[in-house]
Parts: structure tokens; sequence; C-alpha cells
């Protein structure tokens, strides 16, 4: 009976990316050997920890991977877990060889395009458009990263189906995915679990949303969400001092007083010298089921008061990047881990966010603030 080919079998494995880090496990120290006894071949891969959570998916995915190279009869995958050593340069390599990391989305250098995502007061439905932007970027290719800013009232985790707890290498966070989102929040840190309260002041609450932003491994992103809690706040200010760079998205109803308080919250980017990426309006009209008419539950018209009026204060275009029409679907897609965009992608408003979704993950990131690698000509 011929025998697999090993070169074949190390193509195979080279494909298998570790779920947390995103990276083959060829290239992160994780494939620890392979052996080849007929058309059996055992595969064996280090865990980064013991207690490694995604065990069986790793197992699963080297499995499917190297069942479909010719002449294997069978697969066995025996897993062993990293030395301190092998931790320590896991570590280097992810950070680049930096001893102490840096918030990567604040360098010049930085690609990746950052949206916090903002509202004047709670209750406007800024969390569930978060999540299901987050997955609609992921569903479109994008490689899109999720911190869940709002520190008191954490809730992305079971919108996007990731509370699976995260992994710790040597100091380093990997984030839980769900539906493709590279998530971090506060609830896996807590002890007490979902219900324990979370008393913060100021500097503890910067020290945190500081930590998610350096201390997470987040590989390559295209775009990274903040989903931040309603208001003024600290975690406003600490958003424009840690990411300098990230643009606003401003969340409203069509309320006129839901209207008034996102342009005070959007003023604040005057202070802060952000950029406001747009306003969206949820909650908004939708047809009535028996006549097909439009109903206006939350008043008419918020999205683009708000819009016009940051236009005026802050002296620059602020569009309305679209208006959601009410679908109960997408609050009960939140309360059940299945965002709306991906389980009824035809629904109305899944093809209103689709459609914010492709402005904001498919824009051009502009040249201010890169390193061109070229120098004035004197002469």
């Amino acid at each position: 009976m011929p025998t697999p080919d090993l070169s074949a079998i190390e193509a195979a494995l080279a494909t298998v990316k570790d779920p947390e880090i995103h990276r083959p496990i060829t290239e992160i120290g994780m494939l620890k050997g392979v052996d080849i006894s007929g058309g059996i071949v055992t595969v064996g891969v280090f865990l980064t920890i013991s207690g490694c959570p995604m065990r069986e998916t790793i197992t699963d995915r080297v499995v499917a991977a190297v069942s479909k190279v010719p002449h294997v009869t069978e697969v066995l995958v025996e897993l062993d877990v990293m030395s301190e050593e092998q931790r320590a340069e896991l570590k280097k390599l992810l950070s680049g060889g930096a001893d102490d990391r840096e918030i990567p989305f604040s360098q010049p250098g930085s690609l990746t395009r950052v949206y916090a995502i903002a509202s004047g007061k709670g209750g406007v439905g800024k969390s569930s458009l978060t999540a299901n932007l987050a997955a609609a970027m992921a569903d479109m290719g994008l490689s899109v990263g999720l911190v869940d800013a709002d520190i008191y009232g954490h809730s992305i985790p079971r919108m996007l189906n990731a509370s699976t707890p995260p992994t710790q290498v040597e100091g380093m966070i990997m984030p839980p995915t769900g539906y493709g989102v590279r998530v971090i929040s506060m609830a896996p840190f807590k002890p007490g679990g979902v219900t324990q309260p979370v008393a913060f002041r100021g500097p503890m609450l910067h020290r945190y949303l500081e930590s998610f932003l350096k201390d997470v491994y987040w590989g390559d992103l295209d775009v990274l969400l903040l989903d931040l809690p309603p208001g003024t706040g600290d975690i406003a200010l600490s958003t424009a001092s840690l990411l300098p760079g990230a643009e606003l998205v401003l969340v409203t109803t069509p309320q006129a007083a839901a209207a008034d308080v996102a342009v005070r919250a959007g003023t604040l980017a005057a202070q802060t010298h952000q950029k406001v990426a747009g306003v969206i309006e949820n909650m908004s009209s939708f047809p009535c089921p028996k006549c097909g008419e439009p109903m206006d539950l939350f008043g008419i018209g918020g999205g683009s008061l708000v819009a016009e009026q940051l236009t005026e204060v802050l002296g620059t275009n602020v569009p309305l990047l679209g208006k959601i029409p009410f679908d109960v679907k997408l609050r009960e897609g939140g309360d059940s881990g299945h965002p709306l965009v991906l389980s009824d992608p035809e629904a109305p408003a899944s093809l209103a966010i689709r459609a914010i979704a492709e402005q904001l993950g498919k824009r051009p990131r502009g040249l201010a603030g890169l390193s061109l690698g070229i120098s004035p000509n004197r002469k």
C-alpha cells in the first residue's frame, strides 16, 4: 500500500490555523512532529496552555486537513503543552520582539480603520447595531475586531456568541471569536459571572480599556469597532486619548429628544479633535404588516437632524450613513446570539446594516499620519 508523502502532510498542516491566534500552527511553534506508519499519520501538537478551550477545534482542523492527503487512512492527534520557554518565544513572535507592547492601532503606520460607535443616551440599540455591523463586515471577508468598551454594561459577547474565556499566553490575551469577529469584553474577567456589577472609577476604566487595546493579540485587522457606553464620560475621553485616529459613528433614533442628546455626544469631537464618520438612525419606520403604510413608532427625522447639526457645528460634512428599520428580530437575534445580518440577510434591517458596513468597511484610509518613506528634495 502506498505511503502518504511527508511534504504533502506538512503542506496540509500549514493550512491549519489556530482558532485564537489565526495563524498556521506550523508558523507559531505548535507543530510537535509527524509520524507515518503505513496509512496512519500521527500528528503531535503543542497547545499554548494545558486547559486550552480550543483543543477540540484544533484537533478537528488537523484531522480534516491531513485526511485529504492521498493514501492517508487514519489521523491521530497527540496533544502536548508548550513549556514556559516555548510560550515566551511565541509571545516574542506575536509581539514582534517588543518587550512592552504599544497600542498597534495608534501607530502612524497602522492601516486598521477604527470606528467608535457612540450614542448620546442608552436604549437606542447601539450594541445590537455594533454587533451586526461587525458580523456583516466579517461576512464580507474583512478581518474584524470588536472591543466591548461599555465596561459597566457589556453585552457584546452574548450577542456574538463569543463567551469563551480568552486564553492568556505570557500575559498576552487571545480574544475569543464569534462569527469571525475577534471580541474582548469585561464579561470573562468577572469571577462572579454575568450578574456581578462592575464598580470602577475613571482611572480603572481607562486602565482596562488600555489593556484591551494593548495586551490583546488582535493580529492584522482591517477594521476595529468599539462599542462605547452612552454619553460623553470617561470611556469616550479615554478612547480619544488612546486612539486619536478613531472616527466616531453616532447612533440615534428618529425621536427629536434622542437626536438632541446625540448631537451633544457628537459635538465632543470638536474638543477631542476626532472625525465623525457619520450618523446612523436606528428603529426607523417600517411597513405596517396589514396595510403596508410606513409606521413611525419613534418619530421621524432624528438621524437627518443630527447629521445636519453636526455638519454645522463641526464645520465638516457629517453624512447620514443609513436608516435601520425597526425589526423585533434584531433584538431577538441579540438575545439568542444569532446576528440578524446572518440569520436573515434579506430582512430590510439586515440590508440596511450591510449597506452601512460596506460604506465603513471598504472606505480607503487617507495618508495622514502614515510614513511614506520619502524625503523632500531640498535642491
